[in-house]
């Protein structure tokens, strides 16, 4: 009894002081928004489909660009789908929501912000969330994983995309991605 009072009184405590201004944050024990102790790592590969022209564009531009050669000052928002092969009518497993504008002016290099939420099995209504540079040309692209939901509460780590099939007159664009996700 002496102990559940001694823990009211510091909880009572430590709420005033937050309260009054004082001291606005503390460390939690993670147990008690359900974190188990151990991270477990997922490697996750799917392929991204960018269609940007036709008949049902998944990516559409908002902002044209400053420079049609490197396509500096584009910005494009998409839902586009994820699927498990390179063939658009594989199975979708989520899509990637976001945008990409052109964020450099001597070679296609676009700032990536966008979440992959997924929509099947295991991962069904959790999304991963990348925010970084992909300079399109290169072949391997390494972006960060900075957070994500769901069962990638708290994620980190980062995805390697690797451009499979590119034409820019068709307005397509197909990149696998292999993601590489610490999470609790």
């Amino acid at each position: 009894m002496t102990k559940l009072i001694l823990i009211l009184v510091t909880e009572i405590f430590l709420f005033t002081a937050i309260a009054s201004g004082g001291d606005f944050a503390r460390t939690m024990n993670k147990q008690l928004i359900g974190l188990p102790k151990q991270e477990t790592l997922t490697h996750l590969r799917f392929y991204w489909h960018d269609p940007t022209a036709g008949q049902k564009p998944s990516s559409v531009m908002i902002q044209q660009p400053v420079s049609n050669s490197s396509l500096f000052g584009s910005i494009t928002m998409m839902d586009d789908a994820l699927t498990t092969d390179v063939l658009k009518n594989s199975t979708v497993v989520g899509q990637a929501q976001g945008i990409y504008a052109g964020a450099a002016q001597g070679e296609i290099g676009f700032l990536m912000v966008m979440n992959f939420a997924f929509k099947t099995g295991k991962y069904n209504g959790s999304t991963i969330t990348i925010l970084g540079r992909n300079a399109v040309l290169e072949k391997v692209r390494e972006m960060p994983v900075v957070g994500g939901s769901g069962l990638f509460r708290f994620a980190r780590g980062y995805v390697e995309a690797q451009t499979k099939f590119l034409d820019f007159k068709s307005g397509v664009a197909i990149v696998e991605y292999n993601c590489y996700v610490l999470h609790y």
